[in-house]
Protein backbone atom coordinates (compact mmCIF):
# COMPACT_ATOMS: atom_id res chain seq x y z
CA UNK A 1 0.00 0.00 0.00
CA UNK A 2 1.59 3.61 -0.91
CA UNK A 3 1.18 5.05 2.26
CA UNK A 4 3.36 6.72 5.28
CA UNK A 5 3.41 4.96 8.91
CA UNK A 6 5.31 7.12 11.70
CA UNK A 7 6.36 4.54 14.80
CA UNK A 8 7.25 5.66 17.99
CA UNK A 9 8.93 3.59 20.67
CA UNK A 10 11.59 4.38 22.76
CA UNK A 11 12.73 0.18 22.18
CA UNK A 12 15.01 0.04 18.99
CA UNK A 13 13.71 -3.82 18.57
CA UNK A 14 9.84 -2.94 18.19
CA UNK A 15 10.77 0.32 15.67
CA UNK A 16 13.11 -2.71 13.86
CA UNK A 17 10.39 -5.21 14.12
CA UNK A 18 7.50 -2.82 12.66
CA UNK A 19 9.50 -1.43 10.21
CA UNK A 20 9.98 -4.71 8.57
CA UNK A 21 6.65 -5.79 8.87
CA UNK A 22 5.34 -2.80 7.44
CA UNK A 23 8.20 -2.45 4.68
CA UNK A 24 7.28 -5.90 3.85
CA UNK A 25 3.96 -4.97 2.90
CA UNK A 26 5.14 -2.08 0.93
CA UNK A 27 4.69 0.86 3.53
CA UNK A 28 6.82 3.81 3.87
CA UNK A 29 7.92 3.73 7.59
CA UNK A 30 9.45 7.14 9.83
CA UNK A 31 10.44 6.03 13.11
CA UNK A 32 11.78 7.88 16.27
CA UNK A 33 12.10 7.35 20.04
CA UNK A 34 9.98 10.26 21.69
CA UNK A 35 6.36 11.59 21.33
CA UNK A 36 8.25 15.01 20.86
CA UNK A 37 10.24 14.11 17.97
CA UNK A 38 7.19 12.29 16.57
CA UNK A 39 5.22 15.68 16.80
CA UNK A 40 7.25 17.80 14.90
CA UNK A 41 7.97 15.15 12.30
CA UNK A 42 4.15 14.65 11.49
CA UNK A 43 3.56 18.63 11.78
CA UNK A 44 6.61 18.82 8.86
CA UNK A 45 6.23 16.03 6.86
CA UNK A 46 2.69 14.21 7.78
CA UNK A 47 2.19 10.45 7.69
CA UNK A 48 -0.99 8.46 6.98
CA UNK A 49 -0.72 6.89 10.45
CA UNK A 50 0.76 7.20 13.55
CA UNK A 51 1.87 3.77 15.67
CA UNK A 52 2.43 4.97 19.19
CA UNK A 53 4.05 3.53 22.28
CA UNK A 54 1.76 4.69 25.56
CA UNK A 55 4.85 4.24 27.82
CA UNK A 56 7.30 7.06 26.54
CA UNK A 57 10.62 9.20 28.06
CA UNK A 58 8.79 12.85 28.49
CA UNK A 59 5.34 12.75 26.78
CA UNK A 60 3.29 10.02 27.10
CA UNK A 61 1.48 8.62 24.16
CA UNK A 62 -1.99 9.39 25.93
CA UNK A 63 -0.46 13.22 25.63
CA UNK A 64 0.53 12.77 21.94
CA UNK A 65 -3.02 11.32 21.19
CA UNK A 66 -4.44 14.32 22.96
CA UNK A 67 -2.03 17.04 20.72
CA UNK A 68 -2.79 15.50 17.83
CA UNK A 69 -6.63 15.53 18.08
CA UNK A 70 -5.89 19.26 19.20
CA UNK A 71 -4.17 20.24 16.22
CA UNK A 72 -6.49 20.95 13.31
CA UNK A 73 -4.06 20.21 10.20
CA UNK A 74 -3.55 16.78 12.89
CA UNK A 75 -6.78 15.84 13.94
CA UNK A 76 -8.15 12.92 11.41
CA UNK A 77 -4.82 11.18 11.27
CA UNK A 78 -5.33 8.00 12.55
CA UNK A 79 -3.41 6.40 15.40
CA UNK A 80 -2.84 3.17 16.96
CA UNK A 81 -1.56 2.67 20.60
CA UNK A 82 0.49 -0.24 21.41
CA UNK A 83 1.78 -1.07 25.12
CA UNK A 84 3.72 -3.86 26.89
CA UNK A 85 2.37 -3.03 30.23
CA UNK A 86 -1.01 -0.73 29.96
CA UNK A 87 -4.11 -1.25 31.94
CA UNK A 88 -7.78 -1.29 31.18
CA UNK A 89 -7.94 2.49 32.21
CA UNK A 90 -5.23 3.20 29.66
CA UNK A 91 -6.44 1.33 27.01
CA UNK A 92 -9.68 3.00 27.77
CA UNK A 93 -8.57 6.51 27.50
CA UNK A 94 -7.02 5.66 24.28
CA UNK A 95 -10.12 4.43 22.67
CA UNK A 96 -12.09 7.82 23.82
CA UNK A 97 -9.55 10.38 22.73
CA UNK A 98 -9.83 8.49 18.94
CA UNK A 99 -7.23 6.01 19.18
CA UNK A 100 -8.01 3.68 16.24
CA UNK A 101 -6.63 0.32 17.74
CA UNK A 102 -5.00 -0.56 20.82
CA UNK A 103 -3.03 -3.94 21.13
CA UNK A 104 -0.17 -5.27 23.81
CA UNK A 105 3.20 -6.32 23.04
CA UNK A 106 4.31 -8.91 22.08
CA UNK A 107 2.99 -7.54 18.79
CA UNK A 108 1.50 -10.28 16.38
CA UNK A 109 2.45 -9.74 13.11
CA UNK A 110 -1.07 -10.27 10.83
CA UNK A 111 -3.08 -8.26 13.53
CA UNK A 112 -0.45 -5.37 12.92
CA UNK A 113 -1.05 -5.64 8.97
CA UNK A 114 -4.40 -5.77 9.21
CA UNK A 115 -4.84 -2.69 11.97
CA UNK A 116 -2.00 -0.52 9.95
CA UNK A 117 -4.16 -1.26 6.56
CA UNK A 118 -7.75 -0.45 8.45
CA UNK A 119 -6.32 2.78 9.11
CA UNK A 120 -5.21 3.42 5.79
CA UNK A 121 -7.95 2.96 4.41
CA UNK A 122 -10.01 5.07 6.80
CA UNK A 123 -7.59 7.97 6.45
CA UNK A 124 -7.79 7.53 2.72
CA UNK A 125 -11.84 7.84 2.70
CA UNK A 126 -11.65 10.79 4.50
CA UNK A 127 -9.49 12.48 2.36
CA UNK A 128 -11.41 11.63 -0.64
CA UNK A 129 -14.58 12.69 1.21
CA UNK A 130 -12.91 16.14 2.12
CA UNK A 131 -11.74 16.30 -1.32
CA UNK A 132 -14.93 15.65 -3.04
CA UNK A 133 -16.50 18.53 -0.77
CA UNK A 134 -13.95 20.73 -2.16
CA UNK A 135 -14.71 19.76 -5.72
CA UNK A 136 -18.25 20.36 -5.53
CA UNK A 137 -17.56 23.59 -3.01
CA UNK A 138 -15.71 25.26 -5.94
CA UNK A 139 -17.83 24.38 -8.47
CA UNK A 140 -20.88 25.76 -6.91
CA UNK A 141 -19.28 28.83 -6.55
CA UNK A 142 -18.75 29.36 -9.99
CA UNK A 143 -21.80 31.36 -10.62
CA UNK A 144 -23.23 32.76 -13.66
CA UNK A 145 -24.58 32.12 -17.01
CA UNK A 146 -23.74 35.20 -19.10
CA UNK A 147 -21.72 34.31 -22.41
CA UNK A 148 -18.49 35.21 -20.76
CA UNK A 149 -19.12 32.84 -18.15
CA UNK A 150 -20.04 30.16 -20.27
CA UNK A 151 -17.47 30.55 -22.52
CA UNK A 152 -15.05 30.12 -20.03
CA UNK A 153 -16.75 27.03 -18.49
CA UNK A 154 -16.49 25.72 -22.29
CA UNK A 155 -12.57 26.80 -22.44
CA UNK A 156 -12.38 24.99 -18.36
CA UNK A 157 -13.51 21.68 -19.72
CA UNK A 158 -11.32 21.57 -23.06
CA UNK A 159 -8.09 22.43 -20.98
CA UNK A 160 -8.86 20.24 -17.75
CA UNK A 161 -8.05 16.79 -19.13
CA UNK A 162 -5.01 17.78 -20.54
CA UNK A 163 -1.31 17.97 -19.27
CA UNK A 164 -0.95 21.63 -20.52
CA UNK A 165 0.33 24.16 -18.26
CA UNK A 166 -2.48 27.55 -17.65
CA UNK A 167 -1.66 30.95 -16.99
CA UNK A 168 -5.21 32.39 -15.49
CA UNK A 169 -5.26 36.60 -15.78
CA UNK A 170 -7.71 38.99 -14.57
CA UNK A 171 -8.81 41.70 -12.08
CA UNK A 172 -8.56 40.94 -8.09
CA UNK A 173 -11.70 39.36 -6.82
CA UNK A 174 -12.48 37.62 -10.08
CA UNK A 175 -12.02 34.28 -8.71
CA UNK A 176 -8.90 32.69 -10.59
CA UNK A 177 -8.84 30.30 -7.52
CA UNK A 178 -12.51 28.84 -8.55
CA UNK A 179 -11.18 28.36 -12.10
CA UNK A 180 -7.95 26.40 -10.88
CA UNK A 181 -9.98 24.54 -8.66
CA UNK A 182 -12.47 23.29 -11.42
CA UNK A 183 -9.80 22.59 -13.96
CA UNK A 184 -7.96 20.31 -11.22
CA UNK A 185 -11.63 18.63 -10.16
CA UNK A 186 -12.26 17.54 -14.19
CA UNK A 187 -8.33 16.33 -14.39
CA UNK A 188 -6.94 12.47 -14.19
CA UNK A 189 -5.49 14.48 -11.44
CA UNK A 190 -8.08 14.86 -9.12
CA UNK A 191 -7.47 12.48 -6.49
CA UNK A 192 -4.15 14.04 -6.00
CA UNK A 193 -3.36 17.07 -4.17
CA UNK A 194 -4.36 20.27 -5.16
CA UNK A 195 -1.59 22.66 -3.37
CA UNK A 196 -1.84 26.76 -3.54
CA UNK A 197 0.78 28.63 -3.19
CA UNK A 198 0.30 32.54 -2.77
CA UNK A 199 3.55 33.92 -4.04
CA UNK A 200 2.87 37.23 -3.60
CA UNK A 201 2.68 36.24 0.52
CA UNK A 202 6.09 34.40 0.79
CA UNK A 203 9.01 36.56 1.52
CA UNK A 204 11.98 36.06 -0.94
CA UNK A 205 14.35 34.47 1.39
CA UNK A 206 11.76 32.07 2.13
CA UNK A 207 10.62 31.14 -1.61
CA UNK A 208 12.98 28.32 -2.52
CA UNK A 209 12.69 26.91 0.87
CA UNK A 210 8.59 26.68 0.56
CA UNK A 211 8.83 25.46 -3.24
CA UNK A 212 11.31 23.10 -2.88
CA UNK A 213 12.04 21.97 0.70
CA UNK A 214 14.59 22.37 3.05
CA UNK A 215 16.99 19.59 5.18
CA UNK A 216 17.40 19.97 8.93
CA UNK A 217 20.08 22.31 9.88
CA UNK A 218 20.00 23.86 5.98
CA UNK A 219 19.75 27.48 7.46
CA UNK A 220 18.92 29.23 11.02
CA UNK A 221 15.89 28.20 11.69
CA UNK A 222 15.81 24.99 9.88
CA UNK A 223 14.84 22.50 13.13
CA UNK A 224 14.07 19.14 10.85
CA UNK A 225 13.67 18.69 7.35
CA UNK A 226 10.36 20.08 5.41
CA UNK A 227 9.04 18.74 2.14
CA UNK A 228 8.50 21.74 -0.19
CA UNK A 229 5.07 22.56 -2.39
CA UNK A 230 6.05 20.65 -5.68
CA UNK A 231 6.67 17.73 -3.45
CA UNK A 232 3.27 18.09 -1.98
CA UNK A 233 1.52 18.24 -4.68
CA UNK A 234 3.43 14.89 -6.98
CA UNK A 235 0.98 13.84 -9.21
CA UNK A 236 -1.33 16.66 -8.50
CA UNK A 237 -1.56 20.22 -9.39
CA UNK A 238 0.39 23.21 -7.92
CA UNK A 239 -1.28 26.53 -8.36
CA UNK A 240 0.92 29.63 -8.17
CA UNK A 241 -1.53 32.13 -7.21
CA UNK A 242 0.27 36.12 -7.63
CA UNK A 243 2.90 34.58 -9.95
CA UNK A 244 4.08 38.48 -11.31
CA UNK A 245 4.95 39.01 -7.53
CA UNK A 246 7.81 35.91 -7.20
CA UNK A 247 11.60 37.24 -7.18
CA UNK A 248 13.36 36.77 -10.34
CA UNK A 249 16.19 34.39 -8.03
CA UNK A 250 12.98 32.23 -7.51
CA UNK A 251 11.35 32.53 -10.95
CA UNK A 252 14.68 30.58 -12.46
CA UNK A 253 14.51 27.66 -9.79
CA UNK A 254 10.64 27.44 -11.05
CA UNK A 255 11.73 27.18 -14.63
CA UNK A 256 14.59 24.63 -14.15
CA UNK A 257 11.57 22.56 -11.83
CA UNK A 258 9.34 22.78 -15.00
CA UNK A 259 11.54 21.79 -17.22
CA UNK A 260 13.35 18.62 -15.87
CA UNK A 261 10.69 17.71 -13.71
CA UNK A 262 13.41 17.68 -10.55
CA UNK A 263 13.79 19.82 -7.59
CA UNK A 264 16.24 19.96 -4.92
CA UNK A 265 15.80 20.78 -1.29
CA UNK A 266 17.74 23.44 0.22
CA UNK A 267 20.42 22.02 1.50
CA UNK A 268 20.29 18.95 0.09
CA UNK A 269 22.29 17.57 -2.94
CA UNK A 270 19.67 14.63 -3.48
CA UNK A 271 17.38 15.15 -6.75
CA UNK A 272 13.73 14.16 -6.41
CA UNK A 273 11.74 13.98 -9.50
CA UNK A 274 8.21 15.27 -8.77
CA UNK A 275 4.98 14.93 -11.81
CA UNK A 276 3.24 18.29 -11.05
CA UNK A 277 0.75 20.14 -13.37
CA UNK A 278 1.71 24.11 -12.47
CA UNK A 279 -0.94 26.61 -13.27
CA UNK A 280 -0.43 29.84 -12.71
CA UNK A 281 -2.41 33.36 -12.21
CA UNK A 282 -1.82 37.28 -11.98
CA UNK A 283 -3.52 39.87 -12.08
CA UNK A 284 -0.60 42.05 -13.54
CA UNK A 285 -0.07 42.42 -17.37
CA UNK A 286 3.14 39.79 -17.41
CA UNK A 287 3.86 40.71 -21.10
CA UNK A 288 5.07 44.36 -19.84
CA UNK A 289 6.34 42.80 -16.57
CA UNK A 290 8.93 40.94 -18.73
CA UNK A 291 9.36 43.85 -21.33
CA UNK A 292 10.24 46.03 -17.72
CA UNK A 293 12.95 43.31 -16.70
CA UNK A 294 10.68 41.73 -13.59
CA UNK A 295 9.40 38.49 -15.49
CA UNK A 296 11.68 36.02 -16.99
CA UNK A 297 10.11 35.58 -20.95
CA UNK A 298 11.02 32.35 -20.86
CA UNK A 299 9.23 31.37 -17.81
CA UNK A 300 6.15 33.33 -19.12
CA UNK A 301 6.45 31.29 -22.03
CA UNK A 302 6.54 28.16 -19.97
CA UNK A 303 3.70 28.53 -18.02
CA UNK A 304 1.04 30.26 -20.73
CA UNK A 305 1.01 27.35 -23.10
CA UNK A 306 -2.99 27.81 -22.40
CA UNK A 307 -3.49 31.62 -21.49
CA UNK A 308 -7.01 31.98 -19.91
CA UNK A 309 -8.90 34.71 -18.71
CA UNK A 310 -11.16 35.31 -15.61
CA UNK A 311 -13.83 38.17 -16.79
CA UNK A 312 -14.45 40.71 -14.47
CA UNK A 313 -17.82 41.97 -13.03
CA UNK A 314 -18.18 44.54 -15.08
CA UNK A 315 -18.42 42.26 -17.99
CA UNK A 316 -20.70 39.82 -16.87
CA UNK A 317 -23.56 42.08 -14.60
CA UNK A 318 -26.43 40.02 -15.88
CA UNK A 319 -24.79 36.94 -13.58
CA UNK A 320 -25.13 39.51 -10.61
CA UNK A 321 -28.73 38.50 -9.54
CA UNK A 322 -27.72 34.84 -9.01
CA UNK A 323 -24.54 35.78 -7.30
CA UNK A 324 -26.45 37.91 -4.66
CA UNK A 325 -29.03 35.12 -4.31
CA UNK A 326 -26.01 32.44 -3.76
CA UNK A 327 -24.58 34.81 -1.51
CA UNK A 328 -27.33 35.40 0.73
CA UNK A 329 -28.32 31.71 0.79
CA UNK A 330 -24.60 31.34 1.83
CA UNK A 331 -24.48 33.63 4.91
CA UNK A 332 -28.09 32.73 5.87
CA UNK A 333 -27.00 29.27 6.23
CA UNK A 334 -23.45 30.43 8.21
CA UNK A 335 -25.49 33.01 11.01
CA UNK A 336 -28.50 30.55 11.22
CA UNK A 337 -30.60 32.29 9.61
CA UNK A 338 -33.50 31.73 6.98
CA UNK A 339 -32.72 33.26 3.16
CA UNK A 340 -33.84 36.43 3.39
CA UNK A 341 -36.28 37.93 0.29
CA UNK A 342 -33.96 40.68 -1.70
CA UNK A 343 -35.99 43.14 -3.14
CA UNK A 344 -35.67 43.42 -6.52
CA UNK A 345 -34.78 47.40 -6.70
CA UNK A 346 -31.40 46.24 -4.92
CA UNK A 347 -30.51 44.19 -7.47
CA UNK A 348 -30.92 46.70 -10.00
CA UNK A 349 -29.03 48.78 -8.17
CA UNK A 350 -26.42 46.41 -7.84
CA UNK A 351 -26.18 45.86 -11.64
CA UNK A 352 -25.46 49.71 -12.00
CA UNK A 353 -22.61 49.28 -9.99
CA UNK A 354 -19.11 49.21 -10.88
CA UNK A 355 -17.49 47.00 -8.39
CA UNK A 356 -13.59 47.85 -8.97
CA UNK A 357 -13.44 44.69 -6.53
CA UNK A 358 -15.25 42.03 -8.95
CA UNK A 359 -17.21 38.94 -7.13
CA UNK A 360 -15.03 39.63 -3.73
CA UNK A 361 -16.34 42.89 -3.25
CA UNK A 362 -20.05 41.77 -4.06
CA UNK A 363 -19.79 38.83 -1.66
CA UNK A 364 -18.45 41.38 1.24
CA UNK A 365 -21.28 43.54 0.74
CA UNK A 366 -24.04 40.87 0.32
CA UNK A 367 -22.53 39.55 4.15
CA UNK A 368 -22.79 42.76 5.08
CA UNK A 369 -26.58 43.40 3.65
CA UNK A 370 -27.78 40.01 5.28
CA UNK A 371 -26.31 40.51 8.98
CA UNK A 372 -27.44 44.02 9.29
CA UNK A 373 -30.90 43.81 7.11
CA UNK A 374 -34.56 43.62 8.69
CA UNK A 375 -36.82 40.16 7.33
CA UNK A 376 -35.81 41.33 4.08
CA UNK A 377 -33.04 43.05 2.18
CA UNK A 378 -34.08 46.60 0.76
CA UNK A 379 -32.86 49.44 -0.82
CA UNK A 380 -32.35 51.69 2.21
CA UNK A 381 -29.90 48.55 3.83
CA UNK A 382 -27.58 49.40 0.52
CA UNK A 383 -24.21 51.66 1.79
CA UNK A 384 -24.36 55.59 1.50
CA UNK A 385 -22.42 55.15 -1.54
CA UNK A 386 -24.73 53.18 -3.39
CA UNK A 387 -27.59 55.77 -2.50
CA UNK A 388 -25.31 57.91 -3.28
CA UNK A 389 -24.19 57.17 -6.50
CA UNK A 390 -28.37 56.41 -7.52
CA UNK A 391 -29.38 60.49 -6.59
CA UNK A 392 -26.16 61.91 -8.77
CA UNK A 393 -27.79 59.21 -11.60
CA UNK A 394 -31.20 60.91 -10.80
CA UNK A 395 -30.02 63.94 -11.08
CA UNK A 396 -28.56 63.72 -14.16
CA UNK A 397 -31.05 61.36 -16.14
CA UNK A 398 -33.83 61.78 -14.22
CA UNK A 399 -35.48 58.92 -11.94
CA UNK A 400 -35.91 55.32 -12.82
CA UNK A 401 -39.03 54.10 -13.10
CA UNK A 402 -40.77 52.63 -10.24
CA UNK A 403 -40.76 49.09 -10.11
CA UNK A 404 -43.70 48.41 -7.70
CA UNK A 405 -47.39 49.65 -8.32
CA UNK A 406 -48.02 52.91 -5.88
CA UNK A 407 -50.25 52.70 -2.88
CA UNK A 408 -53.82 54.18 -4.40
CA UNK A 409 -54.02 58.26 -2.75
CA UNK A 410 -57.30 56.89 -0.85
CA UNK A 411 -55.39 55.14 1.29
CA UNK A 412 -53.65 57.72 2.63
CA UNK A 413 -56.59 60.41 2.95
CA UNK A 414 -56.96 60.04 6.49
CA UNK A 415 -52.74 60.86 7.53
CA UNK A 416 -51.67 64.42 7.82
CA UNK A 417 -49.05 65.61 5.57
CA UNK A 418 -45.66 65.58 6.30
CA UNK A 419 -43.78 68.73 7.76
CA UNK A 420 -41.40 69.90 5.46
CA UNK A 421 -37.77 69.71 6.59
CA UNK A 422 -34.45 71.62 5.08
CA UNK A 423 -32.48 69.12 2.82
CA UNK A 424 -29.96 67.43 5.31
CA UNK A 425 -31.65 68.35 8.53
CA UNK A 426 -32.76 64.90 9.34
CA UNK A 427 -31.37 61.61 9.02
CA UNK A 428 -32.13 58.63 6.61
CA UNK A 429 -34.26 55.81 7.47
CA UNK A 430 -30.82 53.46 7.34
CA UNK A 431 -29.01 56.34 9.78
CA UNK A 432 -31.93 55.97 12.11
CA UNK A 433 -31.91 52.76 12.54
CA UNK A 434 -28.37 52.20 12.68
CA UNK A 435 -28.23 54.84 15.27
CA UNK A 436 -31.30 52.78 17.20
CA UNK A 437 -29.66 49.48 17.06
CA UNK A 438 -26.37 50.58 18.19
CA UNK A 439 -27.95 52.83 21.36
CA UNK A 440 -29.96 49.66 22.17
CA UNK A 441 -26.66 46.96 21.85
CA UNK A 442 -24.66 49.21 23.80
CA UNK A 443 -27.47 49.41 26.94
CA UNK A 444 -28.00 45.71 26.79
CA UNK A 445 -24.30 45.55 26.82
CA UNK A 446 -24.19 47.79 29.70
CA UNK A 447 -26.40 45.88 31.40
CA UNK A 448 -24.75 42.42 31.77
CA UNK A 449 -21.31 44.43 32.12
CA UNK A 450 -20.49 43.55 28.52
CA UNK A 451 -20.67 39.53 28.48
CA UNK A 452 -21.31 39.07 24.76
CA UNK A 453 -22.85 35.26 25.77
CA UNK A 454 -25.83 36.87 28.16
CA UNK A 455 -26.22 40.11 25.93
CA UNK A 456 -26.57 37.83 22.72
CA UNK A 457 -29.54 35.78 24.51
CA UNK A 458 -31.78 38.94 25.55
CA UNK A 459 -31.17 40.26 21.74
CA UNK A 460 -32.34 36.88 20.56
CA UNK A 461 -29.10 36.62 18.40
CA UNK A 462 -25.87 34.33 17.90
CA UNK A 463 -22.91 35.38 19.66
CA UNK A 464 -21.19 35.32 16.29
CA UNK A 465 -24.03 37.63 14.71
CA UNK A 466 -24.03 39.68 17.88
CA UNK A 467 -19.75 40.36 17.45
CA UNK A 468 -20.39 41.18 13.28
CA UNK A 469 -23.13 43.75 14.69
CA UNK A 470 -20.89 45.14 16.80
CA UNK A 471 -17.94 45.65 14.33
CA UNK A 472 -20.16 46.81 11.28
CA UNK A 473 -22.34 49.53 14.12
CA UNK A 474 -18.94 50.78 15.46
CA UNK A 475 -20.49 50.01 19.09
CA UNK A 476 -17.23 50.96 21.56
CA UNK A 477 -17.24 49.78 25.51
CA UNK A 478 -16.98 53.14 27.58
Amino acid sequence: MSATVLVIDDEKNIRRTLRMVLEGDGIDVRDVETAEAGLALLIDEGADVVVTDIRLPGMSGIELLQRIRRTAELASTPVVVISGHASVAEAVDAVKLGATDFFEKPLDRDRVLVSVRNAIRTATLEREVTRLRSAVGAREEMVGDSPVMRRLFTEIEKVAPTRGRVLITGESGTGKELIAKAMHRLSPRKEAPFVKVNCAAIPSELVESELFGHEKGAFTGAVARKRGHFESADRGTLFLDEIGDMPLAAQAKVLRALQSGEVTRVGSDQVITVDVRVIAATNKDLEREVKEGRFREDLYFRLSVVPLRSPSLRERPEDIPALVRHFVDEFSRENGMKPKPVEPEVLEELQRRGFPGNVRELKNLVERLVILSGDEITVMDLPEESRLSRELREKTVGPAAPARTSVPPDDDDDLPPAPPSAPGTRPSLREYRDNAERHYILETLREVDWNISRAAGLLGLERTNLHKKIRALNVKRD
